[in-house]
């Protein structure tokens, strides 16, 4: 199984590339990367092969890539990678925008290839647990959900992260997605309607993007459910950020944070002196795997375009919502 990485512009992909040097089966090709000090600094880093184009990664004759670059040029390399038969792995947001999304999806079925959206928080064992026990009965009529996703900002890993065009938003498209897919895939449900406050409370005066929000959100299913997005936690704090949940049902209730298995480590040298370092299973594994697995059996990945789409219907109404003050119907 041939993988290939296009673009190193998301953090995410430096894991990816760890757990792809480790799979039975797997070969990655390399990466694509159009800025060369950049490439060249990953491919000493890391021991990989750079092309310079995607286009030359892309002729490499690969099943499969892992799009990583800015959101919002997401829609080139898909349709890059679908005019050359590979099945495609993609970052979240899939977009920054509802047409361009659209036309990924055209891309994909014009050329026959599988589209996956990178959710890996479905594959955690704790997130698959919680969906279990909603869906089993067991805490009873569910009333509603409170949610939570922080994390510093990632500008000092990424400085695109917090620039509007690049990004296509700040916290709220950073981290609505992730819930949002979340509520669906518990309640087997769509959301219906979205209030939202965004602001920049946390960095007013050095970026011009959100750094919090707060939604109010329905779902098709009669569940209300509150998402907490934000890049609050100081860039010394000891662990990257959280996601975390409430379900509240009229049998029981059940708090999640997929992050708290963790050892605390002390080092003289480094970014932290103190850092909570996780252990168990890792959800990117699991969710390459599942990528991987879907080449090889010729059929959809468990998570799809429509899963990607829907996710970023929510947090665009989000910023529509915030900027009219008003309830977005989806």
């Amino acid at each position: 199984m041939r993988i290939g990485i296009l673009s190193f512009a998301h953090l995410h992909a430096e894991g990816y590339q760890a757990h792809l040097k480790n799979m039975p089966g797997v070969e990655l090709v390399g990466f694509s990367h159009e800025n060369a000090e950049e490439a060249k600094h990953f491919a000493h880093e890391y021991g990989l092969k750079c092309f310079p184009r995607h286009q030359d990664l892309l002729a490499e004759g690969l099943d499969g890539v892992i799009v990583c670059s800015e959101n919002a040029r997401h829609l080139e390399l898909v349709e890059l990678a679908a005019q050359a038969g590979c099945h495609i792995l993609c970052e979240k947001p899939i977009e920054t925008d509802l047409a361009d999304a659209l036309a990924m999806q055209a891309a994909c079925e014009a050329n026959g290839v599988r589209f996956m959206t990178a959710f890996p928080m479905r594959f955690a064992p704790s997130v698959q647990a919680v969906r279990r026990a909603i869906q089993e009965g067991r805490l009873g009529r569910v009333l509603g959900v409170n949610g939570v996703n922080h994390s510093e900002i990632p500008r000092a890993h990424r400085a695109w992260f917090a620039e509007r065009e690049l990004a296509g938003g700040g916290a709220a498209m950073d981290h609505i997605v992730h819930l949002a897919d979340l509520l669906r895939w518990y309640f087997d449900a769509e959301i219906t309607g979205v209030y939202a406050e965004l602001d920049n409370l946390f960095y007013p005066g050095e970026v011009d993007v959100d750094t919090a929000g707060l939604l109010l959100v329905s779902l098709s299913n009669g569940v209300q459910a509150s998402i907490d997005c934000s890049w609050s936690r100081p860039t010394w704090y000891p662990r990257w950020g959280h996601l975390k949940m409430e379900v509240v049902g009229e049998g029981g209730a059940v708090v999640l944070d997929a992050f708290a298995q963790h050892l605390t480590l002390y080092a003289r040298h480094g970014p932290r002196p103190v850092s909570w370092v996780g252990f168990g299973s890792d959800p990117n594994r699991a969710m390459l795997e599942e990528f991987i697995a879907s080449i090889r059996e010729r059929r959809q990945p468990s998570v799809t375009w429509n899963d990607g789409f829907q996710a970023l219907r929510v947090a665009l109404a989000a910023y529509e919502s915030s900027k009219s003050r008003s309830v977005v119907a989806l």
